[in-house]
């Protein structure tokens, strides 16, 4: 790859690197301003109506399995793994643990809708949890950390992001008063959820009666999934879910599930001041002389030229592994080191911590061709700090549900545990259980440690001969545990519904990344309030190159149990306005 740039295009205002959840907002947002902006994305456009019509939204062929077309091509760029800094790193050859997207609307155009806010307790992690069981309980390599920003600040923010993407569920705490059918524990919302929530499917009903006898409060979960027809803050017009199964891993035929796609890219088609270009990959943020402040970025286009963009500002809004390579490959901000724990690009990965629990009945029928995105009921009661942990020996926890999401059957056939793994006996026991069986999950939190982070591999390289993201990371003892004490609750609750069998398994062992656990990998480029230990401010802009901002689930600084899109358009939205009203008019730190 040389270092000279075939083409240089004219300067425009703001360059927009992934048009994703939140790439898409940020670039909607900004021109609505009427700023100047280019929108790069290395994947194709879609259409919904087109790519997503039936049959093919129902193809789990081409959409979740390893040939699937509408993920990040592992041929060209991958990443290497392993557990510890004493391993050598290999790469990842099939989408396994997580499902990175590689198309207009990036990882939000196959996300399930599970659109819940973090916890206030989620932003001030360290500060709250110590303050209250002391220092102590932190284990001695946890590198955990305040965001830098609360709660509070980001409420209208979420609203907002609720708003565009037409959440549908029911307030639990309507600015400090409880509210009755709602989730108790949640932050203080300033209003009720656009849309209203899903209706109880019969595992939802079992789950909620179960849960209520054991003294919990079951709540519907938010969905992304239309619980009704809906206009959104960008006058985009969505479907009501028909409730057809396919929506984690596909696309959604009917406009019905929000996604960059269906909520914010066909209005960006109204502005003469946008302008977004596919097939496009970034390579490098530029810099002047200085090294302290963007010029642009340089990306490889469909016929292989190095095009050079000029920009006063740009914006980083891609996967969480893309955002923090991208910094890296460019020099922007100090890599991580874990031996002397100095640096912060690269610091703080986390992943999520998931488990199952699976009911199984001889007596009891459900329908797996029926579902929708997040379709379920969660309860709170152990997630984050919302219970004591005095004596439990870890910090974070979990929120538990159900979901009726639907079970796909090429890739859906759960038996019960000392079911033979193949042949007849396992034949028979997968006819038998595929439509009487669902699953009771733990989504749990994950703490950020000295040796979970990520760096240029020094081996492997992509397609263009740069070095691929490494990621170095196991499950720690704390998460360990954690995972143990929810998934005995999670049980607790299915043996009350007394199905005739039951699996329940939690976190142990190394982690691995071949099978599926969920698409939700944070750090790398996080956030605080001292740029000593992060590579963003609280308004997620660069310490190091202030016309630089770094949006998405890099921001970070360890994971909470609820799923992130909703904390990830909330920070997209907050970005969007710091740029609006505090960068545009006074050019340099915002703190």
């Amino acid at each position: 790859m040389t270092t000279s740039a075939d083409i240089k295009l004219k300067p425009v205002e703001v360059v927009v690197v992934g048009l994703g959840v939140a790439g898409s907002i940020i670039c909607k947002e900004l021109a609505v301003a009427g700023m100047q902006v280019v929108g790069i994305e290395r994947g194709r456009m879609l259409e919904s109506r087109n790519d997503f019509a039936m049959p093919y939204a129902h193809d789990e062929l081409r959409f979740e399995a390893h040939r699937s077309d509408i993920l990040q091509n592992l041929s060209r760029e991958t990443l290497t793994f392993r557990n510890a800094v004493n391993e050598t790193a290999l790469p990842m050859r099939q989408h396994g643990s997580f499902k990175m997207g590689e198309v207009v609307g990036g990882t939000g155009v196959h996300w399930g809708g599970v659109a819940l806010r973090f916890l206030p307790w989620d932003f001030e992690t360290r500060s709250r949890t110590e303050a209250r069981y002391g220092k102590d309980i932190f284990p001695e390599d946890c590198t955990s950390q305040d965001w830098g920003v609360t709660y509070d600040e980001l409420e209208p923010y979420f609203d907002q992001f609720e708003h565009i993407y037409g959440i549908g569920g029911k307030a639990g705490n309507l600015n400090g008063e409880i509210q009755p059918g709602g989730n108790p524990f949640e932050g203080p919302r300033s209003r009720e959820f656009p849309n209203p929530p899903t209706p109880h499917t019969y595992a939802g009903s079992l789950f909620a009666k179960s849960a209520e006898s054991l003294g919990y409060k079951p709540f519907p979960t938010p969905t992304a999934g239309m619980t009704q027809a809906y206009t959104n803050l960008y006058k985009q017009h969505l479907g009501e879910c028909v409730r057809g199964g396919f929506c984690s891993g596909h696309g959604c035929a009917m406009d019905a599930k929000a996604t960059p796609l269906t909520t914010v890219v066909p209005s960006l088609a109204h502005h003469a001041n946008f302008e977004m270009r596919t097939l496009c990959n970034v390579i490098r943020i530029n810099k002047d002389s200085t090294g302290k402040k963007a010029t642009g970025v340089t990306y490889v286009d469909a016929r292989g030229r190095t095009v050079e963009q000029p920009a006063d500002i740009v914006i980083v809004t891609s996967y969480a592994f893309n955002n923090a390579r991208l910094l890296l490959l460019s020099g922007i901000g100090k890599p991580y080191d874990p031996v002397t724990n100095t640096g912060a690009v690269g610091k703080n990965y986390a992943y999520q911590v998931t488990s199952h629990t699976r009911l199984y009945f001889e007596d009891k029928v459900f329908n797996p061709f029926m579902g929708g995105a997040a379709l379920g009921i969660s309860i709170d009661e152990y997630n984050g700090d919302n219970f004591d942990h005095s004596g439990v020996g870890f910090v974070g926890g979990a929120f538990i549900n159900t979901n009726s999401s639907g079970a796909p059957p090429v890739r859906v056939h759960p038996v019960p545990d000392g079911t033979p793994a193949w042949g007849s006996e396992w034949k028979k026991a997968a006819a038998h259980y595929y439509n009487r069986t669902f699953s009771i999950s733990a989504h749990g939190s994950c703490q950020s440690y000295r040796t979970h982070y990520l760096d240029l591999d020094p081996t492997y390289k992509d397609a263009y001969g740069l070095p691929l993201m490494r990621l170095t990371f196991d499950w720690h003892d704390n998460e360990k545990r954690m995972s143990e004490y929810v998934t005995k609750k999670a049980a607790e609750i299915a043996r009350a519904i007394a199905p005739s069998k039951l699996n329940s398994h939690a976190v142990k062992g190394k982690y691995s990344i071949v099978p599926y656990q969920s698409t939700h990998n944070t750090g790398g480029a996080i956030m605080g309030a001292d740029p000593e230990t992060s590579v963003v401010n609280k308004f997620l802009q660069c310490w190091d190159a202030p016309n630089v901002f770094v949006v998405g689930g890099s921001a970070f600084p360890q994971n909470g149990s609820n799923n992130p899109t909703a904390t990830i358009g909330a920070l997209a939205c907050w970005a969007a306005d710091s740029i609006k009203e505090g960068y545009r008019r006074r050019p340099g730190l915002l703190v």
